[in-house]
């Protein structure tokens, strides 16, 4: 099976053996292609709408693979059980969504080894959320697929801390590594924040003067995640990630 861009880096951060949950599993592309190539053993397909569940199902007939793929109706990680899978993989929508279900989800937290998450959006809060709650980020990606940038994140449970928003915002490993897509992606950022800007500009409400505040702090942080992905020695060589054993 063939994947899109962002599905084949969402699959290449699985770690291989073991068994994957997929929530919000669609047409099941994913742990049909991870099991098909045998990088997961068996996989636990979940989504809260029938109709995509149906075909799915129909996808994983196809393939032959209804002994190692078992598809469940379900909302977020209701109907996943501790100790039935190794990996969960969390991705094709929101930040918001993503933290609710995590939330919702603590009775899986401490026996899946990996979480994958791959939020489309509030990323930064989502990265703060992972802090507060035990979590902690091994490591990111990003992908540009039909025109749109994606983060990928390895979470494992255990403690984590940056020392800088912009880390939060936009992603301390991805920074560190001088990933080539984040530049590309903040200096799109940075002119899509000056346009906006000089629609502003002159314009006396309220509104806008709150606005222009919000753009002041977006600047900024693009400023200087830019800056860092230009000199990472202001960022300590240790990093502020510890894994729970």
């Amino acid at each position: 099976m063939n994947l899109s861009p962002r599905l084949k880096k969402i699959a290449d951060f699985v770690p291989d053996g073991g068994v994957m949950a997929d929530v919000g599993t669609d047409h099941g592309h994913l742990p049909i292609y991870l099991v098909s190539l045998h990088k997961a053993e068996r996989a636990v397909a979940m989504d809260v709408r029938p109709g995509p569940l149906s075909r799915a199902q129909q996808a994983v007939e196809m393939y032959g693979l209804q002994d190692r793929i078992e598809l469940r109706l379900a909302d977020g990680l209701a109907a996943l059980k501790p100790g039935e899978a190794d990996t969960v993989v969390i991705a094709g929508m929101g930040g918001g969504l993503i933290r609710k279900i995590m939330g919702e989800g603590k009775h899986m937290w401490d026996s899946v080894g990996h979480w994958i998450l791959s939020p489309q959006s509030e990323i930064g809060e989502t990265r703060h959320w992972l802090e507060e709650h035990g979590f902690s980020i091994l490591k990111e990606d990003m992908v540009l697929d039909a025109g749109k940038y994606y983060v990928i994140m390895d979470v494992v449970r255990g403690t984590m801390h940056y020392d800088h928003e912009y880390e939060y915002t936009f992603g301390q490993d991805l920074i560190r590594r001088k990933h080539p897509l984040l530049k590309e992606f903040l200096e799109q950022e940075q002119a899509k924040l000056q346009v906006l800007r000089e629609k502003l500009d002159g314009q006396e409400s309220e509104r806008s003067r709150t606005r222009l505040l919000e753009l002041d702090r977006e600047e900024e942080l693009v400023r200087s995640a830019l800056k860092a992905t230009e000199n990472t020695d202001n960022i300590d060589n240790k990093r502020h990630t510890d894994k729970v054993e």
